[in-house]
Order: C-alpha cells, then sequence, then structure tokens
C-alpha cells in the first residue's frame, strides 16, 4: 500500500487544518453529534481548513465530507464517501491517516477539536492519544480529564482541597455484588438520611442518575447506576440552586457570569438537559453578588487545583443559608442549543465564532504555539 503525505491547497492560503471529533463509544453519543453541529458551523472557514471524522459506537473512526446537516440525526454514517481515517499516534506524522481502496494518505493537521462527551471521550482516554500525536488540542489534558470524569476522585480531590461540597460516599459494583446489605448500611450510616443521589462515577449528562428516597430506592438506585460503570458515588441530598460557571483557558483562566437552572423534572436529569426545553436557565443567577463572585472564585480555584486547562463548566449548589458546594466539574461540555456553557460565555464577551476562536487560540497557547 503506497503511503504519501498529502500538500493541501490550505498550506497555500496559510488556513489551519482542524479536525473536529465527535460521536464516540459513549452513552452520550447523540449530544456529541449535536454539540459538534454546532461547533463545525461556527468554525470561521477564512481561518480554518475542518476535516470531520465521527466516532460510530461501535468504534469505527470515519472521515465524513458529506454536508454537516447530517450529523446530528446520524445518517452521517451511511454516506458512501467515508473512510477509515484515524489520528496517527507519532508526532513525525502529526496528522490524520485516511484509508482509501487503494492507498493511505496522511492529513496534516494544525490542531484537534473534540466535541466528546463522556466515556472515550472525555475521560483522558482520546486525549493520551493527542498527546502521544504531538497535536494540539482543544481542552483538558489526560490527568485533568480523567480525574473531572471520576465524580469519586473529583470529590476526594476536592475535600483535600478544601472546596466545600456534598457529603458523599463511594463503592466499588463487585463490593454490592457481594455484600449489598453491606454497602447499603454502610451508606446509610454515612449519610445518615434520605433522600440520597445515587450516580455512576464515571458517567456524564446525568447518564444513570437516580434520586433515592428510602432503601428500596437505593437499591434500585444502585443497580441502575452499576449497570453504566464499576464504581458508583453515592451524596447527599441539597436543598439549593443549581448554578454553573463556564472557565475558559490556561494558566489565567476567566470565569463567566454564573447560570442558574430550575430544571423541569425533580433534578436536571439527561431528558431535562437535552430534551425538555421546559427547563429554564436564569442568566445570570438569581443569587446576590457576593454569592456570584464566591462561585466564580470557587470555580477558578478548583479548575486550577485539579490541573484543567480549555474549558470546563463547574457546576454548583447554593443553599439559602449562603453556602456554595461543588456538584462536578465537566471538561467538555455540551454546546447544544440549550447547552449552559456556551450560553455563559456569550452572556461573558465571548459569543459564538469569538468563543469558538478563543478555545482554538488555546490549544496553541498550551504548547506554546501562537494561532
Amino acid at each position: 500500500m503506497i503511503i504519501t503525505a498529502i500538500i493541501m491547497e490550505s498550506d497555500i492560503m496559510q488556513k489551519k487544518r482542524i479536525a473536529v471529533i465527535f460521536g464516540g463509544k459513549s452513552s452520550e453519543h447523540e449530544v456529541s453529534r449535536v454539540s459538534a453541529t454546532y461547533v463545525i458551523n461556527t468554525i470561521p472557514r477564512d481561518r480554518y481548513e475542518v476535516y470531520t471524522v465521527g466516532i460510530t459506537k461501535d468504534g469505527r473512526w470515519l472521515l465524513y465530507t458529506g454536508d454537516v446537516s447530517a450529523i446530528a440525526d446520524g445518517s452521517w454514517e451511511r454516506d458512501e464517501n467515508n473512510r477509515t481515517a484515524f489520528i496517527a499516534p507519532a508526532p513525525s506524522l502529526s496528522g490524520m491517516v485516511v484509508v482509501y481502496p487503494d492507498r493511505t494518505e496522511i492529513v496534516k493537521l494544525d490542531v484537534i477539536f473534540p466535541v466528546l462527551h463522556g466515556k472515550n471521550g472525555e475521560d483522558g482516554t482520546i486525549q493520551g492519544i493527542f498527546e502521544m500525536s504531538g497535536i494540539p488540542y482543544v481542552g483538558c489534558g489526560v490527568l485533568a480529564s480523567a480525574a473531572c470524569m471520576d465524580k469519586a476522585v473529583t470529590n476526594i480531590l476536592l475535600e483535600k482541597f478544601g472546596i466545600a461540597q456534598a457529603a458523599f460516599t463511594w463503592f466499588y459494583s463487585y463490593e454490592y455484588e457481594r455484600e449489598p446489605d453491606a454497602v447499603t448500611d454502610k451508606i446509610e450510616k454515612e449519610l445518615g438520611s434520605y433522600p440520597v443521589f445515587v450516580k455512576p462515577a464515571n458517567a456524564g449528562s446525568s447518564v444513570g442518575v437516580s434520586k433515592a428516597h428510602n432503601r428500596e430506592e437505593l437499591i434500585r438506585a444502585i443497580e441502575i447506576a452499576c449497570a453504566e460503570d464499576g464504581k458508583v458515588v453515592v451524596e447527599e441530598s441539597i436543598v439549593g440552586h443549581e448554578v454553573e460557571c463556564a472557565v475558559l483557558g490556561n494558566n489565567d483562566p476567566i470565569a463567566s457570569v454564573p447560570g442558574q437552572i430550575a430544571p423541569a423534572s425533580e433534578f436536571y436529569d439527561y431528558d431535562a438537559k437535552y430534551n425538555d426545553a421546559s427547563s429554564e436557565l436564569y442568566i445570570p443567577a438569581r443569587i446576590s453578588g457576593e454569592l456570584m463572585e464566591k462561585v466564580r472564585e470557587t470555580a477558578v480555584k478548583a479548575y486550577k487545583l485539579i490541573g484543567c486547562s480549555g474549558l470546563s463548566r463547574v457546576d454548583f449548589f447554593v443553599t439559602d443559608d449562603g453556602r456554595v458546594l461543588l456538584n462536578e466539574i465537566n471538561t467538555l461540555p455540551g454546546f447544544t442549543s440549550i447547552s449552559m456553557y456556551p450560553k455563559l460565555m456569550a452572556e461573558s464577551g465571548y459569543k459564538g465564532e469569538a468563543l469558538i476562536e478563543a478555545l482554538i487560540k488555546s490549544a496553541f497557547e498550551r504548547v506554546g504555539k501562537n494561532v
């Protein structure tokens, strides 16, 4: 098979070549497709040559050259012009390998923009491939991605850093399978009362999250969480406002104006986030100016301590008695029409193209390169 390095027309035009990767082997595959549609349509084409790479649910990497409108509903996968393509984990190639029936081509890339949510997308796994390739990429590195994806690890680190959060406990799924009564007894003893929230440690967009009001519901919630991941986190239920803050940048990150969510359901679950437009968003959040600043300061503090870069959305509970409790850090938040991250950044002066440009710039800055 002949391998050739392709000099693209964009080299002459001095455009940067950017690969947007979407989909993935994740329970958030569908959300990723919608987010990617927004990102692809917003990248300024006068400065960037865009390559779209979709990862199917069964793990196939495909270079897609068709209409962007076919990505959101998944019909892009049926395009007969799709070609197997993947990021070469070798700095000497610094690009993407595209496999054709009669040849293999290497397309040089300047930057990668992963629009992947959940497992295999924002948990450090694919970031490891990017690191090996030597190509700058948008978002957090391997360690920060992995730490923030695992809710048990995040909670332990936040506790160590002295950042307030809900009381929690955690266990491995195999421990529950071996001694279910011992695990449920431990939860009730350590958290003291119901209701509690039961979460898979490694899943995003509230997938597999349940609220349990008694032991019977707790058992069912644990079974649901165990089906999603091998580790489960259980947290006390906090009565308060759900407040989110977008963070952008590397060594000197900025925090957006905080926003507030009034969920359509009992809590801000997957359906409320992506399918039910009746959830209300308030930007700025309906809390005092003092609490707004505390949210912003805590978001930046947690972001820097865990080593985040590029972007993250930091979620909080703000109680009526003035407590600010960090709930989680989402390192690749959604970019759908109702997603909070782009809405918060727009309110803070980074709207549409300006936000995407800032994120791409952060990828180059992280490795000491100019855009």
